[in-house]
C-alpha cells in the first residue's frame, strides 16, 4: 500500500526533469549583428578580420550561449559557433568538390549515387588553441529531386546523415 503514495512523488520528480531538461536545450533565436556581444565580435574578427555577417542566431545550450554567425569573407561562406565568452566551439568554411578527400568523396557516392553537391562545408572543431578538422558537411540534390545531408569524417565514415526530405 505505501507504493501508492510514491507514485505521485516519482510523477512530480520526472516532470521537474523533463522540465528542467527542455529549458537547458537549444532554442534559437534570430539576432541582428548590433546585438551580438564586443567579446563574441572580437572573436570573429581576431580569426576572419573581414567577415561580413549576413545571419546571427543566440541559443542557449545547456548551461551556455552560444553564438551562430553565418558570414562571408573575401568570396567564401563560413559559418562560426562562438560561446558568449568569445571561445570557439568550430567554424566551417565552404570548398568545392574537388577539395573533397577522395574517401570522402568515395562514401557519399556510395550513400547516395547519383546526387549533386549542391554546399560543401569543412568544419574544424576548437578546443583552446587546438584547432582540429573535424567533418565535412554536404548538401546533396538528389536525383528525385529531394535533398539530403550528410557529415562525413576525414576518413571517410558517414557520421550524420538526414535521408532524402523535400527540397
Amino acid at each position: 500500500m505505501r507504493t501508492h503514495r510514491f507514485f505521485p512523488i516519482l510523477a512530480a520528480v520526472l516532470l521537474v526533469v523533463f522540465a528542467g531538461a527542455s529549458a537547458l536545450s537549444a532554442q534559437e533565436k534570430a539576432i541582428t549583428q548590433d546585438q551580438i556581444p564586443k567579446v563574441v565580435m572580437d572573436a570573429l574578427l581576431a580569426k576572419f578580420p573581414k567577415a561580413s555577417i549576413d545571419k546571427c542566431t543566440k541559443a542557449r545550450e545547456f548551461f551556455t550561449i552560444v553564438y551562430d554567425i553565418e558570414f562571408n569573407q573575401e568570396g567564401r561562406k563560413f559559418e562560426a559557433d562562438i560561446k558568449e565568452n568569445g571561445t570557439y566551439i568550430n567554424y566551417e568554411k565552404s570548398i568545392e568538390a574537388a577539395a573533397l578527400p577522395k574517401a570522402v568523396s568515395d562514401a557519399i557516392v556510395k550513400k547516395y549515387p547519383n546526387s549533386v553537391m549542391k554546399e560543401i562545408m569543412e568544419e574544424t572543431e576548437v578546443k583552446g588553441k587546438t584547432e582540429k578538422l573535424s567533418g565535412y558537411e554536404v548538401v546533396l540534390q538528389l536525383a528525385d529531386g529531394r535533398e539530403a545531408e550528410v557529415k562525413v569524417s576525414p576518413a571517410g565514415k558517414v557520421i550524420e546523415d538526414t535521408g532524402p526530405r523535400k527540397a
